[in-house]
């Protein structure tokens, strides 16, 4: 297994708009942790793994979308080990794969491709006996790690964070299930910091108190108007956002979402939300492949 307790790089980022309202932001390199298993996929999949290991289980069973960042850590991660994979993944199967789905087949994943329509109304059991892989001693890893077991491994990328006493911290928000990790091991002093990369994200306390197992957890604060139309989308101002902010510090990001992330925040920042003093630490959730779907000419790393 991968140790998710090695310390991962932290950089400052030097922005004359930072020292002219007198406040510090840092970028948590998660993306620098391994080339595949990238971001919070690694920390999500922690206990997932550790359970199988323990219980002798030899396939796992997940979920997700053609350009899943899920599904290829997944793949990798179980193929690393010696597990069994199956991805379900959502919608037909295209004449073309693409890239993601291509690694995953490099990794060993056996693809099994279901309606859209199926698949948005999944009864977990149902469609397991209707793909045939209830015959397996398996283990079901729900879709982006959406699970108790997968907050809990994302709770421990606050646990180097608490080191460099940040007033906030701020993720990117797809499942909420890294936003719950870090709800539930953040410190009085720590502000978490949310920007959901859904278009009318209705039910992120209800996700939240799930992934929490009901548990008393302090409420973030919500930046809920940078999804830019809704998950995946994308508009110019995004991208020329991306371009100059790998411009001027040379870090890769992804339009899904750790790009919105810190859009919402440099708006946030010009608008004067945070205090002076304050000192931003933002997650990096890796996800750098998804970058791939789009136009050759979209952007210039």
């Amino acid at each position: 297994m991968f140790n998710i307790e090695t310390p991962y790089q932290i950089d400052e980022i030097i922005d004359p708009l930072f020292s002219s309202k007198g406040i510090k932001m840092s970028i948590a390199r998660l993306d620098l942790i391994h080339s595949i298993v990238s971001g919070n996929k690694l920390f999500k999949l922690h206990y997932f793994i550790k359970e199988a290991i323990e219980k002798n289980i030899s396939t796992i069973i997940t979920f997700g979308g053609a350009y899943s960042n899920h599904l290829v850590a997944t793949a990798y991660y179980t193929n690393s080990i010696g597990l069994d994979c199956y991805g379900i993944v959502r919608g037909e199967e295209p004449d073309n794969y693409s890239h993601t789905l291509l690694n995953c087949l490099k990794y060993n994943m056996k693809l099994l491709f279901i309606p859209r329509e199926k698949y948005d109304d999944k009864n977990k059991n149902t469609l397991l006996t209707d793909l045939n892989l209830t015959e397996f001693k398996s283990m079901v890893i729900p879709e982006g790690g959406y699970h108790p077991l997968g907050a809990a491994g994302a709770s421990i990328i606050m646990n180097q964070l608490h080191k460099n006493n940040y007033s906030h911290i701020c993720t990117a928000v797809g499942t909420a299930t890294t936003l719950a990790g870090l709800l539930q091991n953040v410190t009085p002093t720590e502000k978490i910091i949310a920007v959901p990369v859904i278009k009318n994200m209705n039910d992120l306390e209800s996700r939240i108190t799930y992934l929490s197992q009901h548990k008393q957890i302090p409420t973030p604060v919500v930046f809920d108007h940078y999804h830019v139309g809704g998950y995946a989308k994308k508009n110019d101002a995004l991208l020329d956002f991306m371009n100059n902010f790998y411009k001027n510090f040379s870090i890769q990001t992804d339009f899904i979402y750790t790009g919105k992330m810190l859009y919402a925040l440099y708006d946030q920042i010009k608008n004067n939300y945070f205090k002076e003093g304050s000192s931003i630490a933002c997650i990096h959730t890796g996800g750098i492949q998804g970058n791939l779907s789009l136009p050759a000419d979209s952007l210039f790393f």
